[in-house]
């Protein structure tokens, strides 16, 4: 009798354990993601900011130009 519950016990702590490292891994992928996404957004951001200064870098560049060829 009590070899059959250690044994049902054995089975059941062995299904625990895999489901515990499972859900651990889930979530542990789901951090990475998340990561992931916030690091695009970030670089997002930044290639637009710069793609904004280039522009206005650009603009002032045209406006000296077109001052200079006045004169």
């Amino acid at each position: 009798m009590l070899l059959s519950v250690a044994k049902a016990s054995g089975v059941v702590g062995s299904i625990l354990a895999i489901l515990a490292l499972v859900i651990v891994l889930l979530k542990s992928i789901i951090a990475f993601i998340g990561f992931l996404t916030g690091a695009i957004k970030i670089l997002i951001v930044v290639l637009f900011v710069l793609l904004l200064v280039g522009v206005g870098i650009m603009v002032l560049r045209g406006l000296s130009d077109r001052r200079r060829s006045r004169e």
